[in-house]
């Protein structure tokens, strides 16, 4: 059997767009170099001036280089019918794959990965870059970030694991070894440890730090579909994730909601936009000096608690104006009229004066405080009961005003368990009006006899 030890520079992005710069094919067999391959290439396309820096390849080195076109068959003929191994194989095999394909060629070989195989055979190291575990093993490399220098590191750490371990290469070609989908730094082991249950899970960099957060009503089984595909996300995620972990909420609708509190609470790099608008716009009341209950619709980025959240300018203007007609409030004092004195209504006889002195701020506050009133007795609270975690146990959900604002889990066999036991227990979370959206496309799927209105 032949092994093609391989390396490339590139100029960075997607593989399906980004170029090759310097490609390095180190031919083994039984232990023994018997072929090699090693050239620049014209990428057709600007090299960033950060990848100049790291590799030291410019414009200059590649202009007389030939084109991929043009090495395209040679070699193509050289990697065919050989087992293709590099270190963070996926990036390497798809930058070479899909240049292949946009030359009509169609590439597919079996492949290893040096960093999966090491942190097998040489368990425990902090770290299994090239750079690093090459340090640790004592292998030089003569020419760090250039293809060929790192194709012989990488040819010389895979025969010290072919000495140590032969069975963990000759397993790892095993198609039904149901392994090719994992990144590079996490194990076999570590993937069966996934729950296949349902919740929220996240993945973290070599640091811990968390870089994308999801969920799932089967965890394990979404963390396989994470890595199908070549996109540039997929394939950076891929060899970013270095852990994953997760929490369990038994709940479906609990799962969404405490993934968006995540993703507003950590925004992880990999989670670039929510799933839900948000609410911005807001009505907000407070007293004037003259002892006046005044009322504004502002953007909903205010410390004071809102009377009432909005998706739209134009839905709170409605909704406020409305109301002023209903309770029969001065549109000065509701923001909705700009007047520098007194308000235009009242000049009309539809505003009792409250906005010039001639009805008392006792009276006027009265209508206003009705209205507040109203809106309270309109936005309920809920207390939703879901699954639980663990058998003979369920979830509560507990709403303010539409938003979700606490929940936690109870044994289904507690006895007394009222709303004012159940609501003293719940853990509190941040007030995010996004949760909402949630609120509305699962309330619906909810039996009625498990919503408690409080």
């Amino acid at each position: 059997m032949q092994y093609v030890i391989v390396d490339i520079e590139t100029t960075g992005g997607n593989p399906t767009n980004g170029g090759i710069t310097e490609i390095a094919a180190l031919v083994y067999e039984e232990g023994e170099e018997v072929n090699r391959y090693h050239t620049l290439i014209n990428p057709e396309r600007m090299i960033p001036g950060f990848i100049t820096g790291l590799t030291g390849i410019d414009h200059e080195m590649i202009q007389d280089a030939p084109t991929f076109a043009e090495i395209s068959e040679e070699l193509f003929e050289f990697l065919k019918g050989k087992v293709f191994v590099a270190h963070n194989v996926n990036f390497d095999y798809t930058f070479i794959r899909e240049a292949f394909k946009r030359h009509g060629l169609q590439y597919d070989a079996p492949k290893l990965c040096t960093v999966r195989l090491s942190r097998k055979v040489f368990p425990g190291l902090r770290s299994y870059s090239l750079g690093r575990i090459c340090e640790h093993l004592q292998i030089s490399i003569s020419n760090r970030h250039r293809a060929f220098g790192d194709a012989e590191a990488t040819a010389i750490l895979f025969g010290l694991i072919h000495e140590k371990s032969p069975e963990t290469i000759y397993s790892s070609l095993k198609r039904n070894a149901g392994e090719a989908f994992l990144p590079p730094y996490i194990s076999k082991e570590k993937f069966l440890s996934i729950p296949e249950s349902t919740g929220v899970y996240y993945f973290h960099d070599k640091n811990g730090k968390v870089i994308y957060v999801g969920k799932a009503i089967n965890i394990r089984e979404r963390f396989k579909g994470h890595f199908s595909g070549n996109s540039k996300d997929k394939l950076n995620l891929k060899s970013e994730i270095h852990d994953v972990s997760w929490q369990l909420t038994g709940s479906e609708f609990l799962a969404y909601l405490i993934e968006l509190l995540e993703i507003k609470n950590l925004w992880p790099k990999y989670n670039k936009a929510l799933k839900y608008q948000s609410s911005n716009w807001a009505l907000y009341q407070y007293e004037d000096g003259a002892g006046y209950m005044r009322l504004q619709v502002a953007k909903n980025t205010r410390p004071q608690q809102a009377v009432f959240e909005f998706d739209s300018h134009s839905e709170a203007w409605k909704f406020l104006m409305h109301k002023v007609e209903e309770f029969d409030l001065c549109t000065k004092l509701s923001g909705i009229q700009k007047a520098p004195n007194a308000c235009y209504d009242f000049k009309i006889n539809k505003c009792k004066g409250a906005c010039c002195g001639e009805e008392s701020h006792d009276s006027y506050n009265r209508r206003a405080n009705s209205f507040l009133t109203s809106i309270q007795s309109d936005q309920k609270a809920l207390l939703i009961k879901e699954k639980g975690i663990h058998p003979n146990e369920h979830s509560a959900l507990y709403f303010e005003k539409g938003v979700f604002a606490g929940y936690g889990f109870f044994d289904e066999n507690t006895e007394g368990q009222q709303a004012e036991h159940i609501l003293g227990a719940l853990q509190k979370v941040k007030h995010q009006p996004e949760t909402r959206y949630i609120l509305r496309a699962f309330v619906t799927k909810v039996n009625s006899s498990q919503i408690q209105v409080l």
